[in-house]
Formats: structure tokens, sequence, C-alpha cells
């Protein structure tokens, strides 16, 4: 399903390039090697598409998974602003001609998306839920909750153009896999050191495709000839990322879990045949393993460390550890605090006092206080005000 017949190089950098001589540029073939031989090694044609054709590591795949995965992100937007519906639990709105699907007030979130309480009704990962309300199922349904229309502008785009390049390469099933279980690992180490912000977000996920994207270079090394080139690149673009998610209000932990598991799950997933096996497989004397040592070596390890990273996270994870406490340094993996922002994700909290119409608030954050003329207001306009009040 979704394959197609035609075949393709290899998805980042230029293939290696065959010699007239049929010399593999690592592995020279023995010299006693027969006229025979070498005239039908000849014949098989110099490019390496011909070389890999009926190879099933290198045919195309339709991509239709990722366009799903995107259609799917924005219908649950669409559905998360129609239960928000702003006008009616709030009042206070940004673009109030959309109607129910107006935005949160810029100064509650500027990403022009849902309030917090939303999001948590709707299944933002928020750890007190997930330890001790038995709500595990919220370690998933957060990465396809986004904060706002530009959140969800920039993890689709992303997407689009990442996941669509791989999943026609490798095929939905593995991509899928790669996509899905990266956001997992995301969320749970988002968990373990976000430990009262609400996270949501298909970032982690997406960072795993560029763990994996990195990790497939590694793995299948001997098919490219320009692979220095785009590591940096990889590394330049991954790093400029992780470094955006310093700043205040960017679960960064998510997008760390998540690309860490997708490099360890691309050593997994996307392992294909080394150069060798694919310019001598049809060969009538004997071919060599189709993969090389150092590949099973690295799918081995990988795996290992993949079942270990997730069974000791969701271990401490619902024994309630606080990832903070051993390391004291890690929370400035998500935010470094500067004279102009503070790194402080307390949520909001405040005490109230209704007298008649006017409504006294005080956030217990940092003791501002203010009154509001409100005649019985929901607890959603209640928590709307709390949020402006403490930032």
């Amino acid at each position: 399903m979704g394959e197609k017949d035609s075949e393709t190089a290899p998805i980042w950098g230029k293939p290696q390039q065959r010699e007239s001589s049929n010399i593999h540029p690592v592995n020279i073939e023995p010299s006693t090697q027969s006229g025979q031989h070498r005239s039908l090694n000849r014949s098989r044609g110099g490019s390496y598409a011909e070389r890999g054709r009926g190879v099933k590591e290198f045919r195309s795949w339709f991509p239709w998974l990722i366009p799903c995965f995107v259609i799917a992100n924005v219908v649950v937007f669409v559905i998360t602003m129609y239960v928000n519906n702003c006008p009616k639990k709030s009042g206070d709105c940004f673009a109030g001609f959309l109607g129910r699907f107006s935005f949160q007030s810029t100064r509650e979130n500027p990403l022009l998306g849902p309030s917090s309480l939303t999001l948590r009704t709707m299944g933002g990962l928020e750890v007190k839920k997930v330890v001790k309300g038995d709500e595990g199922w919220r370690l998933l349904s957060c990465n396809w909750l986004h904060g706002g229309v530009v959140h969800l502008l920039v993890n689709m785009l992303t997407l689009l153009f990442i996941g669509m390049r791989m999943e026609r390469e490798f095929g939905f099933i593995r991509i899928g896999l790669l996509y899905l279980i990266s956001g997992f690992g995301g969320s749970i180490l988002s968990a373990l050191f976000l430990r009262s912000n609400i996270s949501v977000g298909a970032s982690g996920a997406v960072f795993g495709l560029l763990g994996g994207m990195l990790s497939e270079i590694f793995i299948n090394w001997t098919i490219y000839s320009n692979k220095v080139v785009t590591i940096i690149t990889l590394v330049l673009i991954v790093a400029v990322n992780l470094g955006l998610g310093v700043l205040p209000g960017v679960d960064n932990f998510a997008h760390i879990g998540g690309f860490a598991t997708g490099f360890l799950l691309g050593f997994v997933l996307l392992i294909r045949p080394h150069y060798g096996w694919i310019n001598q497989r049809n060969a009538p004397l004997g071919k060599p393993h189709k993969y090389k040592m150092y590949q099973v070596i690295l799918w081995t390890v990988s795996l290992l460390l993949l079942l270990g990273w997730f069974i000791v996270g969701l271990i401490s994870l619902f024994n309630n550890v606080d990832g903070n406490k051993h390391c004291s340094w890690c929370h400035y993996l998500s935010c470094v605090p500067t004279s102009r922002w503070s790194c402080n994700r307390e949520p909001a909290s405040c005490t109230t006092t209704q007298l008649g119409n006017q409504l006294r608030m005080t956030c217990l954050r940092n003791g501002k206080s203010g009154s509001y003329i409100l005649a019985n207001p929901s607890d959603s306009r209640i928590n709307s005000l709390c949020v402006q009040l403490c930032r």
C-alpha cells in the first residue's frame, strides 16, 4: 500500500558513483574475478538507482500518512477552539469577529489560541493528572494539541517539509512509528522536568524526525558521498531550534526527548543494506552480508538504549520522581532567565473575593491585585483573569 514502482536515490546527499570497472569504493572485489563475472556486473548499469532496482529499501512510496497527521492536528485545533468558546466563557477575546472560534486575549495567550484551562480539558500534559489521576493517555494526547495558530503553523510546515520526504523514502509504517514513538518519548522527558506546566504540541515528534534523519546517515554511511556536509547542516538546524527552546513558554524538554528518542529509533527503523551488498547482490559468486558489522552493532545498542530509556522513564514518572531534584542545572535546558523575562513556570494561582458585582483578585505568585466588575463570573473567566494578573 502506498508503494510506487519508480526507484530513487538515497534521501540525503548524493549516492556513491560506480566506476566502469565495477570496483567498490571501499571493498575491492577479488582480483581473481572471472571475465564473465565482470561482464555481468558491467551489464547491470552504472547508476545507483539501477543497482537498487528491486531492493525494497530503495523503492519510492506515495506520502499519504504525514498529510493525514497534519489534517488531524488542524482538526483537533479547530475542535479545541470550538470547546474554548472565548466569548461565552471568558469575554475578553481577540479577533471577536470569529465568534465562538475567537482567540483568548493576547495577554493570556500570545500564540493566538485557547486558554490553558481548555488545553487541560482537551488532554494537555499535566503531571499531576498523569501520576495521581491515572491519566497516562495524556502522554499521547498532548502531541495532537497546540497552544495557538502560530504554534500550529510552525509545527505543521516543518512536519510537511521533513516528514513527506522521509515517508517517500522509507514508507508510512516506519515514519509513522518514528513520529508517534518520538512524540511519546518527548512527553516522558517533559513530564519528568516540567512539573507544574501544561505541555502541548507536536514539537517532540517533529524533532524525532530530525533525530531519525541524522542517525539514518550514520547507520547507512557507505551509501552517501556528501555525508559530512549533510551532517553539519542537520546539526546546525537542530542546534538553532534547541537554542530557541530556551526562551520562556517553550517546552524544550519535549524537543530534547523527542530528538533523542528519534535519534535512537532511526538506527533501528531506518537501516538499509550497505553499498557493497547492493552492488553485488546479483553476482553469481558469493555476495557479502546484507548489513555490515557496524550496522548490526548500532542497531543492537540503540534498541537496548531505547528500551532502557522507556522503562526507566516510565517507572520514574509513575513513581512521581522530580527530575529537577536529581539535576540542579537541567532547568536551564528549557529556559535561561534574563533581565527581560523570568523562567518562573509555577501555575497561576489567585485568591478571589466577590462583593456584589465586584470581584477582587490577588495573584499568589507576585502579589499583584486587581478589581473587576463582574456578576457571577465563570471559572474559565476567573482563570483567564488570574493568568493575566500573574504575568
